[in-house]
């Protein structure tokens, strides 16, 4: 009897994957074992290897298809087996299009459904979500399978959008077609009421056409569609729900580097040999944050829907930037590390990133993210928290400055450092002694020792 051959589950968030490439021609003989195609998540792309032995037999699923996972793809057997369908044998060069699947989780023979046009298709985390927050799916917009499958970050996206509304107001919105989301409620407490609904509808249709009139313009000006998927949609997604979800306020904070650029090159030149890496500037600040961040707990936090919840691991997220796109990889209790632990794992971790090989639990699970645009000149920016992370440390270049020491004035090594942070997690107060401690840690990096 033939093998099933199906998308393996790669990490405890992903839902669905991308297939890349088939590495093997549709009734090839394979091993187990053998990596038979390439599949891409939104984090890293991922070689799928065969379960069984035999004649593989490729189902109606080609480079660029977005398949749920756990959907068989096809099937390893004797040469004269073929791949099924709903109950349907398939040729193996016959075309069927795009289509998704729900495997059943018991031990059912699995059945591959054709997606509806219809929001209604959901994976089944999507449905739990919406059904415990009792959202209406066809109120949801899908970015699953080709943007009509609904997925559990699409319920989350329209849970965090979703604006405050008396019920007036939002039954007027739904017979007018306004988006409510796009209004600024002038009732109490900043609630959509009925005349704010008004006055949208009103200028529905005059924006309308002006809109379009605009599309006409940009669309001849378009010299490249780039699709919205993969790294590049998953990074669009979440900071966009970032920018509109958080209350950011920033910090930035001008820190004498000296004493930590000398800190570094004595250390670079004692344990470059030995560890096989130089210690960079990356590992002593994660290293300072790490302490701090055991110093001032509440840094280390993220918002639950009824608290905040402080995290029992120190876990780094290092930003790091890759072809793919920005990709975060997550050092674990960085705080019980030691530097060249630390360096040694961020190394692996940034290689494997790199050349898209990172596994989606190693890019998940940060507590705090720190992310350097120094080696670009950058002198100072305000990045986007990385949800749901209460925090994150944007890192300038240090550059050599003119500074007053008593009456004299000296070249010191400055160095900007920015916090970005979500108030409705910490107050002001609170975020500037964090950041506080972190430029005393760097002014005199011996106080690590003391710790």
């Amino acid at each position: 009897m033939a093998e099933e051959f199906f998308i393996p589950q790669l990490g405890q968030t992903v839902e669905e994957v991308v297939l890349v490439k088939w590495l093997v021609p549709d009734g090839a003989q394979v091993s187990r074992g053998q990596e038979v195609m390439e599949v891409e998540t939104d984090k890293a792309t991922f070689p799928v290897e065969s379960n069984a032995k035999g004649y593989i037999h490729i189902g109606p699923y080609k480079e660029g298809d977005v398949i749920p996972v756990l959907t068989v793809v096809a099937v390893i057997g004797k040469p004269e087996d073929q791949f099924q369908l709903a109950g349907k044998q398939v040729e193996s060069n016959q075309v069927v299009g795009n289509q998704a699947t729900d495997r059943k989780e018991d031990n059912d023979q699995s059945v591959i459904t054709p997606i509806a046009a219809s929001t209604q298709f959901a994976s089944p985390r999507a449905r739990k979500l919406a059904a415990e927050k009792k959202v209406d799916l066809d109120q949801v917009s899908a970015t699953g399978y080709d943007g009509v499958r609904v997925v559990e970050r699409d319920v989350v996206a329209y849970l965090s959008q979703t604006p405050k509304a008396t019920p007036v107001a939002q039954r007027m919105a739904a017979d007018t077609g306004v988006d409510l989301r796009a209004l600024t409620g002038t009732g109490s407490g900043g609630r959509i009421v009925k005349d704010d609904v008004t006055r949208a509808t009103s200028t529905v249709v005059s924006t309308l056409s002006t809109t379009d009139r605009a599309a006409g313009r940009t669309a001849a000006e378009v010299i490249e569609r780039i699709p919205l998927k993969g790294v590049r949609g998953i990074i669009a997604e979440r900071m966009g729900n970032s920018v509109h979800t958080t209350a950011r306020v920033t910090l930035v904070m001008e820190v004498d580097a000296t004493e930590f650029v000398v800190a570094r090159e004595r250390l670079k030149s004692k344990v470059t040999e030995a560890w096989g890496f130089a210690p960079g500037y990356n590992d002593l600040l994660a290293k300072i944050v790490a302490v701090a961040l055991r110093q001032f707990p509440y840094m280390n936090a993220r918002l639950a829907s009824d608290a905040i919840e402080i995290m029992s691991q120190v876990n780094i997220g290092m930003a790091v930037d890759t072809e793919r796109g920005l990709l975060v990889p997550v050092i674990r209790d960085a705080d019980q590390k030691n530097l060249h632990q630390f360096g040694e794992e961020f190394r692996s971790l940034a290689e494997k990133a790199r050349s898209g090989r990172s596994l989606p639990d190693e890019l998940s699970g940060g507590t705090f993210t720190i992310t350097n645009l120094g080696m670009y000149e950058v002198d100072a920016f305000t990045p986007v928290i990385n949800l749901p992370e209460a925090a994150i440390l944007g890192v300038g270049r240090i550059a050599p400055k003119p500074q007053a020491r008593g009456d004299q004035v000296v070249i010191r090594q400055m160095w900007t450092l920015s916090l970005v942070f979500d108030h409705r997690l910490v107050d002001g107060a609170p975020a500037a002694r964090f950041m506080q401690y972190i430029k005393q840690l760097v002014e005199e990096p011996y106080l690590l020792l003391a710790e």
